[in-house]
């Protein structure tokens, strides 16, 4: 993109292209930004021609972007949260005083929710921030009835999504992880499925998608759970029972990424095709608060690398 093109590039345009890519969809876009459909499409029309690139695949199944699209979003996202809260100092001048409620799964909260709370507070030093976590369906209500104001879940049937937004931050499938010391690390032979459950398991509680998840995944291989399961959503007791015992962690694969960085897991190279589950932004369908958009744009460009 040249430089007279990119000084060409106004607000309106990244607002346009940043709403369409979190709705997938120029009609769901064009009302959220109370415009006609076809403005929508002659703003991105507009910016494409500055950026003399395709942004946007549109057809009749929605708005996909393209490779480039894809990594101008996190920039474009950026741009338009300083611009939210420059503007909002400029209505309401200083920081926002109210805590932030977030609620996220326990699987998910260890994930990308410390780094954002951390940047966060480079901004907005002073900002509480109450995490709650629990299973999905109570923290959806948790955001439904007004108690929560971001939560960082999964995504469920369309029914109970009704007066909320859900914005994808990334996918995610299982992954089997161990202490790197754990006998199936050094297994001569292929590693087989009834091979890894003659060890102690854990795995997430009943009810829950990656219990579920597990379940099918061993189904696939004609297997049960064994007895003496360890079921608990709690990372940080599925966590320590893998690093210091030979269990076998059945986990979303984002969970232990600190854990398989510093080495203190390793991953079994085992694959769980199927597996892969969406997660994401629930919001209500209302103007958020500056604190609240502050940090979900924190965490979108988290989950953009």
């Amino acid at each position: 993109m040249t430089g007279v093109a990119s000084s060409r590039i106004q607000l309106r345009h990244l607002i346009c292209f940043v709403t369409v890519a979190q709705e997938r969809n120029l009609g769901r876009a064009a009302q959220r930004l109370h415009l006609t459909q076809p403005a929508v499409t002659k703003t991105l029309n507009e910016l494409e021609q500055l950026a003399g690139m395709r942004l946007v695949e549109r057809g009749r199944h929605g708005a996909r972007l393209t490779p480039a699209g894809e990594y101008f979003l996190g920039r474009a996202s950026a741009a338009v949260d300083a611009m939210t809260a420059a503007a909002q100092a400029l209505v309401a001048p200083g920081a926002p005083s109210a805590p932030i409620r977030v609620g996220a799964l326990p699987t998910v909260a260890s994930v990308l929710l410390p780094k954002a709370i951390s940047q966060l507070h480079e901004t907005y030093p002073d900002l509480g921030v109450h995490v709650v976590t629990g299973v999905n369906d109570a923290l959806l209500e948790g955001i439904r009835v007004g108690e929560l104001d971001l939560v960082v879940g999964r995504m469920t049937d369309p029914d109970v999504l009704q007066g909320l937004e859900f914005e994808l931050l990334y996918t995610e499938s299982l992954a089997i992880v161990v202490r790197p010391e754990h006998p199936l690390t050094t297994c001569a032979e292929p590693l087989s499925m009834p091979r890894v459950l003659e060890y102690p398991v854990v795995v997430a509680t009943a009810g829950t998608v990656p219990r579920r998840h597990t379940e099918v995944l061993l189904r696939r291989h004609g297997l049960t759970l064994p007895s003496g399961c360890v079921e608990t959503l709690d990372v940080s007791v599925a966590r320590t029972l893998a690093r210091r015992t030979d269990s076998v962690w059945f986990t979303p694969e984002r969970v232990p990424q600190t854990d398989l960085d510093d080495g203190t897991l390793v991953r079994l190279p085992q694959s769980a095709p199927g597996t892969a589950e969406p997660v994401g932004l629930f919001r209500r369908a209302s103007e958020p608060a500056v604190g609240v958009e502050t940090l979900a744009g924190i965490l979108r460009r988290l989950a953009a690398g």
